[in-house]
């Protein structure tokens, strides 16, 4: 009966108002939190498809070629080390050139064709597709290959049909088998077997393993070491703004255009952050507005709460009364927010799923309401007990 007694007294001095102005904009300011939160994990979601505007940034870099060079146009060990050691570098790889003339034949159709090609590897983490059986085996002479898909688009539609050739889908292209004929620099001559088992939208090159391309080198060109001309580097976004201007001081080129993707990609991350903060704010003004119906409230009833403390009641009592209030507010205020964003990302959840992304994990999302809700409950239990006690202590 006592218990009863003293939360219906308590309860009469509650301002309704007050705390249902703070629970609307706590349920604004945390949606809007969690919605940042999950439109970022959606937009960074990796599928199994390569995706344009959301996955790492890498890009290929070389030295500009000015008028005729009979020398290699080659980077430094003190260029590459100094390109390795910027803020916007997370990863550099080289590539490193075959040391010896390549030429392959193929027949398709009773038709037979042979051509130069020129082979190029890059460190495997580097790939955006990497072939199972990536590997080579000096007692097999078969040697995996991975090309470009342009190369393949190039071939279909713009020598194939000239020449009365068949047009090759990826699938069709990866079952033809070629013969490699590799001439080296100190005479030697040898035969390989080869197959295209990959297509790269990100290495405009034609790919060997690595192991492959340092065992050719050291047999068909001797102790010559390859100069390295092109560099792949994986590039740190948070400091991405800063690669445009040292690439242009040193004379380097991008393969391809990577400005537009950088720029949607800083673009779609920098509306994520906005909208984050936007609701971080909203929250923290609705955490200004709880804190200080609280303190009004006590306030009022500090003539009250003074006379239960005189009464016997501990300050413990009243205490318990309003965290558990407040815990009750912040617990359905966090669960109302986690649902009013899933409902949110209706709204961008289709326009994502077309450009590859979407389905992120929403634990993360999760997450952060938990760790929303028990931040603020924290902080408001050290305010009601702080304040009940400094009444205690003053009688």
């Amino acid at each position: 009966m006592k218990k009863i007694g003293l939360n219906t007294l308590l309860k009469k001095n509650l301002s309704k108002g007050q705390l249902l102005g703070f629970s609307i904009a706590n349920l604004i300011g945390l949606t809007v939190i969690l919605s940042g939160i999950l439109f970022y994990c959606d937009s960074r979601h990796h599928r199994q498809t390569t995706d344009k505007y959301f996955s790492d940034d890498y890009l290929v870099v070389s030295k500009e070629v000015k008028g005729i060079n009979l020398n290699p146009v080659a980077f430094t060990e003190e260029e590459i080390d100094d390109i390795s050691s910027q803020p916007w570098v997370k990863k550099l790889g080289e590539f490193t050139p075959a040391e010896y003339s390549v030429s392959a034949s193929i027949n398709m159709g009773g038709k037979g064709m042979s051509s130069y090609l020129f082979f190029e590897s890059v460190p495997d983490e580097f790939f955006d597709v990497v072939p199972r059986d990536w590997n080579f085996d000096p007692e097999n002479k078969f040697v995996p290959i991975v090309i470009n898909k342009d190369y393949l688009a190039l071939y279909n539609f713009g020598f194939a049909l000239p020449q009365g050739l068949p047009q090759l889908s990826e699938e069709m292209i990866g079952s033809v088998p070629l013969k490699l004929s590799i001439n080296g620099k100190n005479g030697t001559l040898e035969m390989f077997d080869a197959n295209v088992v990959g297509f790269s939208s990100r290495l405009n090159t034609i790919a060997v393993p690595q192991d492959f391309m340092n065992w050719a080198n050291n047999k068909f060109s001797g102790d010559k070491q390859p100069e390295i001309s092109r560099l792949i580097i994986k590039v740190d976004r948070l400091n991405s703004n800063n690669y445009e201007k040292y690439l242009a001081d040193h004379g380097l080129e991008i393969a391809g255009d990577k400005e537009g993707d950088s720029k949607v990609s800083e673009f779609l991350g920098l509306v994520s952050g906005v909208v984050a903060a936007i609701g971080l704010v909203i929250a923290l003004l609705a955490l200004f507005i709880l804190l200080l119906s609280i303190f009004l409230l006590l306030q009022k009833s500090r003539p009250m709460l003074r006379n239960l403390i005189l009464l016997g009641y501990s300050p413990s009592q009243p205490a318990k009364y309003y965290i558990s209030l407040v815990l009750k507010i912040n617990a359905i205020i966090t669960l109302l927010s986690v649902g009013f964003t899933f409902v949110c990302r209706l709204i961008w959840h289709n326009t994502l799923i077309s450009l590859g992304l979407g389905d992120g994990n929403v634990l993360f999302m999760i997450g952060a309401a938990l760790l929303y809700f028990i931040i603020i409950t924290l902080i408001n239990i050290i305010v009601i007990r702080r304040h009940l006690f400094s009444i205690w202590k003053t009688n």
